[in-house]
């Protein structure tokens, strides 16, 4: 079982910054992938970014120039920085995690285990 808790969305004007963050716990944190993955209104859950235990990055073609994934195993604690915000960014920011000990990493939300709550980011034009 994992617990996840997102924090740091806010209203942003455009071309700001952002850093979010996760905190996780729960048992073998080693054996998943952590997961960003956003949802702006009317539209389906997307791929943001990943990072597996030892730091190996994935992101979306559509943010790799802005955003950073990035955890800190010590602190248990998952991170987004977000550069350059625009107003196509607004949505709801979600942490996840993907027990990969018989799986391979992956970019599909369905095959993620463990969800926070969101975090609402808001960007003004």
């Amino acid at each position: 079982q994992v617990q996840l808790v997102e924090s740091g969305g806010g209203l942003v004007q455009a071309g700001g910054s952002l850093r979010l963050s996760c905190a996780a716990s729960g048992s073998t944190l080693s054996r998943y992938v952590m997961g960003w993955f956003r949802q702006a209104p009317g539209k389906e859950r997307e791929f943001v970014a990943r990072i597996t235990w030892s730091g190996t990055t994935r992101h979306a073609d559509s943010v790799k120039s802005r955003f950073t994934i990035s955890r800190d195993n010590a602190k248990n604690t998952l991170y987004l920085q977000i550069n350059s915000l625009k107003p196509e960014d607004t949505g709801v920011y979600y942490c996840a995690a993907q027990n990969v000990r018989y799986r391979n990493p992956s970019t599909v939300a369905a095959e993620y285990d463990y969800w926070g709550q969101g975090t609402h980011v808001t960007v003004s034009s």
